[in-house]
């Protein structure tokens, strides 16, 4: 049989992670992302799924963020109704992540309605709640390193990505009639320093591997972010301002709520209350205790727990406390998602903050084309949202070392792991020129043969097996 596969995202982008797999009688999507960022990225969302989503066996996750799980209630909204394959954390993250992203969709298709900000006469939801729900029956999910069969002839093995809870890097075994063939998906690669998760899997071998670009060509070393939250926390103090900290909800949350406990008892920033308004954040911060086998050994949780679970912590539960918070003029940290300000709790924040000379928006990490993030990483003077232009007055602050994405030389690091080149190397979730130079750099450094795939370009990846 011939095996192909099909580019129907995550492309040239960072985001809309979704790889469509022919093998033979079976066909399978690894990953099923929503398109964040760029209005025309944007816009590939409310089309119509390439394929016929009841022609897809199945689906293989990676790991939980909405850049690789956001689509999945439209998929089956549209047909599909096979399983949904993922470990044990993504599935129990992926429940409270959709459940989020579809209110936020439907609060803000309400909101647009109410405020006639949209050119459509009744904007709508790209899906519901009651979309969301018809996902969870069809999720089976599996440890790290626990083969499971998708199909008679194709296994799949998931191993530790170390980007996020739960997130892997997926081997799927290809059995022919005559020879076995392995592809292998990094997911996101993490960082080899986290203080929660363990340094991502090596694997020795590939016949075909993905990639992940996202900071394929640029070096982001790690450097405690203590010295700069000390400086950012301090300064904002100072001018009488409070500081915002937009974050994604899983891992960078919890991370920001250990570094900034840690500086409060060591007397280096002073004792602020911490508003956690990110109704996700605070249910997945529950998720770090439910699967400690998941977490890097030696990572104390209870230490853990006694660090948040203080006078500071502040936890935001209805719409009115968060507009509440509207009114704070000083000593107040608030952490709010979305982490790259596509939508969320984090909007009517940024809405009010941007304009106060005295107030500080703290980014903690990649901010992809095309987003509220990095126009302001750009240093646009306005930033639009609510259908107006907010003047940006505040001081902008930005720390890369929190990411969860590998940079540059640590993914040179992972892909050193292979004992021999693989046939045939994708460079996937990155963007621009940065994306092309890292595929160059690969050639160069390791002599792999390397493809940048485009948006809906097919390949085969077998023939004949």
């Amino acid at each position: 049989m011939d095996v192909r596969v099909k580019f129907l995202g995550g492309a040239e982008s960072v985001t809309g992670s979704r790889y469509l797999v022919d093998a033979g009688d079976f066909r399978f999507l690894f990953d099923c992302g929503l398109f964040q960022g760029l209005k025309e990225l944007r816009l590939r969302n409310w089309e119509d799924f390439p394929v016929d989503p009841a022609s897809i066996h199945c689906v293989v996750l990676s790991h939980a963020h909405i850049d690789h799980i956001g689509y999945l209630p439209k998929l089956v909204k549209e047909g599909f109704s096979g399983p949904i394959y993922c470990t044990h954390p993504t599935a129990d993250l992926l429940e409270i992540l959709l459940l989020d992203s579809a209110k936020l969709q439907e609060e803000e298709a309400d909101f647009a309605s109410r405020k006639g900000y949209s050119k459509h006469e009744h904007p709508k939801p790209l899906y519901t709640e009651d979309d969301v729900k018809a996902v969870f029956p069809l999720i089976r999910s599996y440890g790290y390193r626990e083969p499971f069969s998708i199909h008679p002839s194709v296994k799949i093995i998931y191993q530790d990505a170390g980007h996020l809870l739960g997130s892997a890097i997926t081997e799927v075994f290809i059995q022919g009639k005559s020879q076995q063939k392995k592809i292998v998906f990094s997911g996101d690669i993490g960082r080899y320093t986290s203080a929660l998760l363990y340094p991502p899997a090596a694997i020795p071998q590939a016949d075909i591997l993905f990639v992940e670009s996202t900071y394929g060509n640029k070096n982001n070393p790690y450097d405690d972010p203590s010295d700069d939250l000390v400086r950012i926390v301090n300064e904002t103090h100072q001018r009488g301002g409070v500081l915002l900290i937009p974050a994604f909800a899983v891992g960078r949350t919890q991370g920001l709520l250990f570094y900034l406990r840690k500086l409060m008892k060591e007397d280096l920033i002073p004792d602020l209350p911490v508003y956690i308004d990110s109704p996700m954040a605070i249910s997945s911060t529950y998720l770090f205790f439910r699967h400690p086998s998941f977490l890097k050994e030696g990572f104390d949780l209870k230490e853990f727990a006694r660090e948040v679970e203080t006078n500071m912590l502040v936890l935001v539960k209805t719409n009115e406390h968060s507009k509440s918070l509207n009114e704070l003029k000083k000593n107040a940290i608030i952490i709010s998602s979305s982490g790259m300000m596509t939508g969320g709790r984090v909007l009517h924040h940024l809405y009010h903050r941007l304009r106060r000379k005295e107030d500080t928006v703290l980014m903690a990490g990649f901010q992809a084309e095309g987003t509220r993030g990095r126009k302001l990483l750009d240093g646009e003077k306005t930033i639009k949202m609510f259908g107006e232009f907010v003047p940006v007055n505040c001081t902008v602050e930005y720390i890369s070392s929190m990411s969860g994405h590998a940079d540059k030389e640590e993914l040179f690091r992972w892909l050193g792991n292979f004992e021999d080149k693989p046939k045939l190397t994708f460079t996937i979730h990155g963007e621009g020129k940065d994306l092309h130079d890292y595929a160059q750099n690969i050639r160069a450094r390791l002599g792999w043969n390397v493809v940048v795939p485009r948006y809906m370009e097919s390949f085969v990846l077998f023939e004949g097996i």
